[in-house]
């Protein structure tokens, strides 16, 4: 009868070891961030696919989907394997700013100003911070390979902001 209890005892260990990052909380607190972005320009560029006016933001928005989805998916499994709890859905305040874009009367500058420019600008600045003061190898090495993605699609907005002439 000893080895039932032995073996709940086991298990509540693990569940309770589980419980917990193996990360620094700096870096639990990046991918969970990272991973709040993500899923919000996933959803950003759905809406340019849909809403876009030009076939300029309708392209953006597709490689922001793109991009942005398999960056996602290589977040999730960096996370897992660090035992990081992500967030499912985009913060409450992205998802506002993605329903005010949506009903703009002219959604592309919109979309370009918040989204292109605004948002990866917030984005740059925290995987730089990450790049930087990451403590974990792995963390900083996710943040390297996807800090020049987000920077090429912050020039891509640019580039649309200049040729809309806004």
């Amino acid at each position: 009868m000893k080895t039932p209890k032995i073996v709940l005892a086991l298990s509540g260990a693990l569940i309770a070891f589980a419980a917990h990052a193996d990360v620094s909380k700096k870096d639990q607190e990046f991918l969970q961030k990272a991973a709040a972005g993500g899923l919000y320009e996933v959803q950003a560029g759905g809406l340019a696919q849909s809403k876009g006016q030009s076939e300029g933001i309708k392209s953006f928005g597709a490689m922001l989907v793109k991009d942005h989805t398999a960056a996602n998916e290589e977040l999730k499994a960096l996370a897992a394997s660090k035992r990081v709890a992500l967030p499912a859905t985009p913060p409450a305040a992205k998802q506002q700013r993605l329903a005010k874009i949506s009903t703009d009367k002219d959604f592309d500058k919109e979309f370009v100003k918040e989204v292109g420019l605004d948002d990866h600008k917030e984005d740059i600045r925290l995987f730089e911070k990450a790049v930087k003061d990451a403590d974990d190898p792995d963390v900083k090495a996710f943040a390297t390979k996807t800090l020049p993605t987000l920077k090429a699609h912050r020039e891509h907005a640019e580039g649309l902001r200049k040729s809309h002439g806004r």
